[in-house]
């Protein structure tokens, strides 16, 4: 397995939209963290993004030996509205921006049974240039419920149409998101969100869902062994032969640079993960 960093990472936790560190100070941490990649989010760069701006911050991120795990090219995917989807209709420019940062997999979203049909047009188009899709397990989606999930996939019906596993947002839905879910979601997997939080009836967070309406939480960080069974996760990962991303996707609780950091540490001290030419930890 690759170890990835989100961008999230350096946006401010209240606003999606803007960063709060540059793309150099981010792959600035992320090499000096152990990275392999970053997983780009519209915050840094996307599909608003200026053509001479997105090479010049591909070739910054080829100067740092990183590459891009994944790419997220509008606001409203993470922003999880309504006008989401949108991209399915109109995936060019995604798929440009993907191919600028020589980026095999996009973030899309799908809220509505309508989406399905525009998911597969998409992932055609997607399949001509080599790149893949791939749908978080996310609350407020067609991706809420393991079961849900693997009949949306299994209409969709795309060999370039996959999963992006993503643990919290499984517990959040009232679901398991241990090994014997691991396995049945093998076949999709391309790709690892992690983030932790322990859910809690006082806690002063909240998740909005649709399958169980508000769910209280609190925002700990990745190594804290009180949220998410990590050490499980990366052992189940194992087991399936997953070779993929990781991206660590967690924000806003200590800085970039802790949060980054020791959110590595920990997950090399739990798990085996490809080392880079800048390896510091």
């Amino acid at each position: 397995m690759k170890l990835s960093l989100s961008t999230r990472v350096g946006e401010k936790f209240s606003n999606k939209r803007e960063a709060s560190l540059s793309l150099d100070q981010l792959a600035g941490i992320a090499v000096q963290s152990g990275y392999s990649a970053i997983c780009m989010r519209a915050s840094q760069i996307g599909i608003h993004t200026p053509a001479a701006e997105i090479a010049a911050k591909a070739r910054l991120l080829r100067d740092h030996g990183l590459a891009v795990s994944m790419v997220t090219g509008d606001f409203a995917v993470p922003e999880n509205t309504d006008a989401g989807p949108a991209a399915l209709r109109d995936i060019t420019p995604t798929l440009d921006l993907a191919t600028a940062l020589d980026c095999d997999i996009i973030r899309v979203a799908l809220r509505e049974e309508d989406d399905i049909v525009w998911a597969q047009r998409a992932a055609d188009i997607a399949r001509e240039r080599g790149i893949r899709l791939a749908h978080q397990c996310h609350t407020r989606s067609l991706f809420e419920t393991l079961d849900q999930m693997l009949e949306v996939l299994r209409r969709i019906d795309r060999p370039n149409f996959g999963l992006t596993y993503e643990p919290a947002n499984l517990e959040a839905c009232g679901g398991d998101y241990r090994a014997a879910t691991i396995r049945r979601l093998a076949p999709y997997i391309i790709n690892v969100y992690l983030q932790n939080q322990r859910l809690d009836p006082a806690g002063d967070s909240v998740l909005r869902t649709w399958c169980r309406g508000e769910v209280p939480f609190e925002q700990i960080p990745l190594w804290d062994p009180r949220g998410i069974d990590f050490p499980l996760i990366t052992a189940a990962l194992g087991e399936i032969g997953y070779r993929g991303y990781v991206t660590v996707h967690q924000a806003g609780l200590n800085t970039p640079q802790v949060d980054a950091g020791e959110s590595a540490r920990y997950l090399r001290s739990i798990a085996q993960f490809e080392d880079t030419p800048n390896q510091t930890t």
